[in-house]
């Protein structure tokens, strides 16, 4: 009596790390040098051990197989890790490529996506990150642009005029040209005669040159 025909047999890995048989669709490769694989729980409790260990350390992240020197893809890794992990992944990278010097961050506090400087490097002013496309001021790392004014201008408002209400105001006095008093900093409008102007705080200063008025001759008018 011929005995029964096997049936098909399923080919399982196992895990290079736990060595629990997992099916080739659970196996996760890491490297692309190595075909060392291992199940999502285990590779991505090793990528996020190696990313947490603190600056650097997770910049190059190797094969967990003790035999293996082979450096992880985050590419290939990406499905077994969680996002929060890959991005923290990807910024040490990234940090670890380019100096300090040259790095920036979105400062924006919902972003804070890792970006390379130009080699304008501190030059540069109003930038666009590629992640969240908001402009920020790349000079003094401060979010949002302040549209109207100038990186040295913005420096020397005080905190309470740094708001977006109020870049909108500068941009606006400064298309109609209106002054600012130079002791409480309010802003004037000039509609007519005499260029002598005295505030609403009682300061007396030259609307054309911005100075007080016993700096002030009389051809400023």
């Amino acid at each position: 009596m011929a005995g029964a025909k096997p049936g098909p047999q399923s080919h399982h890995h196992s895990c290079s790390i736990c060595m629990e048989p997992m099916a080739p669709s659970e196996a996760h490769r890491g490297g692309a040098a190595c075909a060392h694989a291992f199940c999502r729980a285990c590779l991505s409790d090793h990528v996020r051990a190696k990313v947490e260990a603190g600056p650097g350390a997770g910049a190059v992240v190797r094969c967990p197989e003790p035999s293996c020197a082979g450096a992880l893809d985050p590419d290939l890794c990406r499905a077994a890790l969680s996002s929060g992990v890959f991005e923290r992944w990807c910024a040490a990278l990234c940090e670890a490529l380019f100096p300090a010097a040259r790095r920036t961050y979105c400062p924006f506090p919902d972003c804070s996506e890792v970006m390379v400087a130009d080699d304008g490097g501190d030059c540069v002013t109003q930038s666009e990150c590629q992640v969240c496309r908001r402009l920020f001021c790349a000079r003094y790392r401060v979010a949002p642009w302040h549209a109207g004014v100038t990186c040295d201008e913005y420096q020397r408002l005080a905190e309470g005029d740094r708001g977006r209400d109020d870049m909108m105001l500068l941009e606006m006095a400064k298309g109609n040209e209106w002054k600012r008093c130079p002791s409480c900093q309010f802003i004037v409008e000039k509609v007519d005669g005499c260029a002598h102007i005295r505030c609403r705080c009682g300061f007396e200063f030259c609307y054309k040159y911005g100075m007080a008025r016993s700096g002030m001759s009389h051809s400023c008018c």
